[in-house]
């Protein structure tokens, strides 16, 4: 489906579009935003601008009566789409410097939508290193009934709504407890707190197991992990290490991050960080245009704080090489053969970021696993199905309920 000709635009409204299943967009607000993208001339800053206003008005009332709870917060969580959906942009448009900004009113939108849930979910900080990650636990009902939970890893650059679409309402119609968290690179922890991505994922995923082993509500014989679009790496790096984890889904397998670069942008790493950086600024960064500075800016901005904080000041990094030797580091492909429990690994058709990396990291698996490739006869290809996270969903839980019951 094209909705604009240019893909990572395309593949975001996508991306907005399947939400729609979730109650977490509104087909008719999305594609009126893309009319009016495309009237205006399509670019960041009439991208950015259009879906920011979306989610400004979407944090009022509609026309008529008074908004109910439910009304304000089913409102509250499509404008959370909205505004990531500017956030993902507003690097290349001509106000980078308001990202923070932007992302603090995806979070507003996403805390009011929790804060109106029934019940609401349990907000806590768990303890990692100088700066605690930001948690956000679901659950069906307040009771202390002991049910399986799955731990939602997101991505390099999802949003908090994104985890409610690719699992949290799955689970709690299931009857299941969901939780939603912050890592480094990620969210707050990032645009916030300045706290870039680490290869040792099992550092972060450890301490939530420890705040889940705490909880009356939680079965600790049942802790299910899944990871979305990067954290398909990130997931089953803290799988190898973790044993409390009862079930793993890579969504989709991704053993080597770096490989998921162009070639161009690969060739660039050497052994010296001088020379890398070298032909970076003398040679590549001179003849990027606006559009190929906006995707660098925004793919290396998790890696490095010194990135992000050049990119809110309009201007490219100069260091590629510590960032670049960061995601370099994130390969597991020596420690899947050491994950342990059940593993279902997610493939698509049309993958565009890792293709070939899940079915390797499937043939690599010495665990029990499973193979499922969702494709483009079910509506559901490219990265992560964004028109199918619906069918996404009933694939990932179908299979969690074989293993976890």
């Amino acid at each position: 489906m094209t909705l604009f000709e240019e893909p990572a635009y395309n593949f975001s409204c996508l991306w907005a579009l399947g939400g729609a299943g979730f109650s977490a967009a509104e087909v008719g607000e999305v594609l009126t935003a893309v009319n009016a993208v495309d009237k205006a001339g399509l670019s960041a800053q009439t991208y950015v601008r259009t879906f920011r206003e979306l989610g400004d008005r979407l944090m009022g009332p509609p026309p008529g009566s008074e908004p109910d709870d439910e009304t304000t917060r089913f409102r509250a969580l499509r404008a959370a789409q909205y505004y990531a959906q500017a956030l993902f942009f507003v690097l290349g448009s001509d106000d980078p410097g308001s990202e923070e900004d932007l992302y603090r009113a995806g979070r507003g939108a996403w805390d009011r939508f929790c804060d109106l849930s029934d019940p609401a979910p349990v907000k806590a900080d768990v303890p990692y290193g100088a700066v605690p990650l930001p948690v956000w636990f679901f659950r069906p009902d307040p009771s202390e009934t002991r049910r399986p939970t799955v731990i939602l890893t997101n991505g390099s650059d999802g949003q908090n709504v994104d985890m409610w679409t690719y699992g949290v309402a799955a689970a709690l119609d299931r009857g299941w407890n969901a939780l939603v968290y912050d890592g480094p690179g990620q969210g707050q922890v990032l645009f916030v707190d300045r706290v870039v991505f680490t290869p040792a994922w099992e550092r972060v995923v450890g301490p939530l197991v420890d705040w889940l082993s705490d909880r009356p509500d939680v079965d600790v014989s049942r802790i299910g992990l899944t990871g979305l679009s990067m954290a398909g790496n990130l997931a089953p790096r803290a799988a190898a290490f973790e044993d409390r984890i009862a079930a793993l889904v890579a969504m989709p397998g991704c053993v080597e991050p770096w490989l998921g670069f162009p070639a161009e942008v690969r060739e660039i790493l050497t052994t010296s960080k001088a020379e890398t950086n070298g032909i970076w600024n003398e040679e590549v960064v001179p003849g990027l245009s606006p559009a190929e500075a906006a995707t660098m800016k925004k793919r290396f901005e998790p890696f490095s704080v010194p990135a992000m904080l050049a990119a809110r000041r309009g201007s490219v990094f100069t260091d590629f090489y510590t960032p670049a030797t960061r995601i370099r580091a994130l390969r597991i492909t020596d420690l899947v053969p050491h994950i342990r429990m059940p593993t279902l690994v997610l493939d698509y058709e049309g993958e565009q970021f890792y293709p070939g990396q899940a079915q390797q990291m499937f043939d690599a698996l010495t665990a029990p696993k499973d193979y499922v490739k969702l494709t483009a006869a079910e509506g559901a290809q490219l990265h992560c199905s964004p028109m199918a996270p619906q069918l996404h969903c009933e694939v990932v839980f179908d299979w969690l309920q074989e293993i976890l019951g």
